[in-house]
């Protein structure tokens, strides 16, 4: 097809560096995507290492106004894979009901909530019957007092508001059906709360009703210290200190603001691993289908006729 002579030779040697080129323009796109994706990573990791730190060491600007900020206790559900103590849970929803159920509803959690959780079903069952809830209308129109179902609610200690408010001289307690996702600091905020009772310092004066606490915004709070070593005889033998009876009772706090929490990890961690197959899968692919077109060359070669044909004059 090529003519044979100086022209052919001259072909062949422009089609030479034509692929040393592209040759050499292939690779230095690869070495330059090669840079990009290095610098893109570089920039996540340290994205994310300064989120991670100011997320864990965080600080407030007026530790007066807003409390002191937290230490990071290691409960296991805070972990990246890690999952509830159901045990924890059990001990937690006895402490709840013994201490903490006389000044604080849980209008979100009912008993059927604990079923397989903690507790078995009849256990369930026959706890729920223990408190009598107000049903009705009957056939001639009256409300009437029957023991609680699985379907009902955890009972509240209070009626309404104004009935709370009135026997804690004027406050509220909260409810704690989403406290931890409610305060900023979550399970540590809660835990060092609880622990963090004090003697006030020199100078700071705390009215009488109030206590001193200084993981809460302002330092004085309503709410007397109620936990201490003793306070709740485990049925499982665990050793009963406040530090553990307070683990427990945060850790059931917590499983119920976030009762999906095992299950959300168990698909997040199957849809990781699916979604990296596939990842990997489609680079292949892409790569298998495409260096074909990446690696091409376009080259032109004019007919013979073209050879002695006299350029056109303009």
């Amino acid at each position: 097809m090529f003519a044979r002579g100086p022209l052919a030779a001259l072909r062949k040697a422009a089609q030479g560096a034509q692929r040393s080129f592209t040759s050499q323009a292939a690779g230095a796109r690869s070495s330059a995507h090669t840079a990009l994706l290095g610098a893109s990573v570089a920039t996540a990791a340290a994205a994310g290492g300064a989120l991670y730190y100011l997320e864990k060491n965080s600080a407030h600007a007026n530790m007066e106004a807003e409390g002191l900020h937290p230490p990071n206790y290691p409960f296991p559900q805070k972990k990246l894979l890690g999952t509830f103590d159901h045990a924890s849970i059990r001990r937690g929803f006895q402490v709840f009901k013994e201490v903490c159920a006389a000044c604080h509803s849980m209008d979100l959690v009912y008993w059927r909530n604990l079923v397989d959780v903690a507790y078995t079903e009849e256990e369930v069952r026959v706890m729920a019957e223990e408190y009598q809830y107000t049903d009705g209308p009957d056939d001639k129109g009256n409300m009437f007092e029957r023991p609680g179902k699985l379907t009902d609610p955890i009972p509240r200690p209070y009626p309404n508001e104004e009935a709370a408010r009135a026997a804690n001289a004027g406050a509220l307690p909260p409810d704690l059906s989403l406290i931890t996702k409610a305060r900023h600091g979550g399970v540590d905020y809660i835990y060092a709360l609880l622990t963090g009772y004090c003697d006030p310092p020199a100078g700071v004066e705390v009215r009488e009703g109030l206590n001193y606490n200084p993981y809460f915004p302002g330092g004085k709070i309503a709410m007397a210290q109620n936990i201490f070593d003793g306070v709740v005889e485990f049925e499982d033998g665990t050793p009963n200190t406040a530090s553990q009876i307070t683990k427990d009772v945060v850790t059931f706090l917590n499983w119920a603001a976030e009762p999906e929490l095992d299950d959300r990890k168990k698909m997040g961690l199957k849809a990781v691993l699916l979604f990296s197959v596939l990842t990997a899968v489609s680079l292949w692919i892409k790569r298998n289908r495409w260096q074909t077109l990446k690696t091409r060359k376009v080259a032109f070669n004019p007919p013979k006729s073209w050879e002695n044909k006299p350029p056109r004059k303009h």
